[in-house]
């Protein structure tokens, strides 16, 4: 419903047999007479019929031949949006068992408008045809192409962050129409487009002698790590363990793996128990544990402990004879009969 201006106001006229339409009563000569619509009000009749107010601004908005404020039309009549909750005046989405103002009818996954590209209804959200066969692909464990829309039923081609049908896109060196096997190559002073990316079929690629990571199999365009007889992206070369890159840092080779210095000891060497460091001197082995010579210490009182001292396994780690014996004397038997009762010296590696 669109508002209407005020009408106009007519003065000077006879009036003699015309009576006002709200109050049935005639009017005045040389009065001033509002006229809507060809019927005649009196000035103080022509209100809102809800508030019995003026109309603010001359505007008004008619219903069933009942003329209302702006306020009062819209908690009599307006839907509320179903996103921002404000008064839906003029053009109302009604969509999902609610109103919409057409720039509050968004997909919940990309956030486009959908008022005039339609949607469907997935699971209960709103979605764009785009963003729905995406969730259509993923539930068939299959990619969307990002040019036709279509479900990828073979290997994709991957080109600018997105995914295709491969047969979308020709070779930028011979032209042959590409299959999955194409390599994405960042465009060098000489080539064709040199402001983008570009992609060339297996053969073309492999002449230009670029290297391909041994990670992500994707050429390698800027610095190349060579490492474990093969060619690295930087941020591909990581730990095997931790799967952090190493960046330049200094990596430990084992059985044709790459390890940082931390778990290379972990894994083949001697960490402290307590600092997790790479025990650089003499190494003391207890309870299945390594331990730097200075940070073996009784667990509950911190006192330094070393070969000639005697100590007791409390909750796998060492406990000097005093702490030990302050436990309760049922709580050492039960530890007893767990461990054998058998008293452990700390052995020089």
């Amino acid at each position: 419903m669109s508002p209407t201006p005020m009408p106009s106001l007519t003065g000077g006229m006879s009036f003699d047999n015309m009576m006002c339409s709200r109050c049935g009563e005639g009017f005045e000569p040389h009065e001033k007479i509002v006229n809507s619509t060809g019927e005649l009000w009196h000035q103080q009749c022509f209100v809102c019929a809800q508030c019995f107010r003026p109309f603010k601004d001359g505007v008004f908005y008619e219903f069933e031949n009942r003329k209302y404020c702006e306020h009062d039309f819209q908690v009599l009549f307006a839907p509320c949006c179903g996103k921002c909750g404000q008064f839906v005046i003029g053009r109302v989405i009604k969509a999902m068992n609610a109103n919409w103002h057409p720039a509050c009818f968004r997909c919940e996954m990309c956030g486009g408008e959908l008022a005039d590209s339609g949607f469907i209804r997935n699971a209960g959200r709103a979605l764009c045809h785009e963003c729905n066969a995406k969730v259509k692909a993923v539930g068939l464990g299959k990619y969307v192409c990002h040019k036709c829309h279509g479900l990828i039923d073979d290997q994709p081609l991957k080109f600018r962050g997105e995914v295709y049908h491969p047969y979308h896109f020709n070779c930028t060196a011979c032209g042959v129409e590409l299959d999955s096997s194409a390599r994405e190559v960042r465009s060098r002073p000489g080539f064709a487009n040199n402001d983008m990316n570009e992609l060339y079929c297996l053969r073309c690629h492999d002449k230009m002698g670029i290297p391909i990571c041994g990670a992500c199999r994707r050429p390698i365009e800027e610095r190349v790590v060579t490492a474990l007889g093969k060619h690295w992206h930087v941020e591909h070369f990581v730990c095997a363990k931790c799967e952090k890159p190493f960046f330049g840092h200094r990596h430990y080779e084992k059985k044709g793996l790459a390890y940082c210095e931390t778990h290379y000891h972990q894994l083949f060497g001697n960490l402290c128990f307590v600092c997790n460091q790479v025990i650089a001197g003499d190494v003391f082995t207890a309870l299945n544990k390594a331990w730097c010579v200075h940070h073996f210490a009784c667990s509950m009182c911190d006192q330094k402990m070393n070969q000639k001292t005697k100590f007791y396994e409390f909750d796998l780690k060492p406990a000097c004879k005093k702490c030990y014996e302050k436990l309760p004397i049922e709580f050492r038997r039960r530890l007893r009969r767990q461990h054998e009762a058998v008293p452990k010296k700390m052995v020089p590696a």
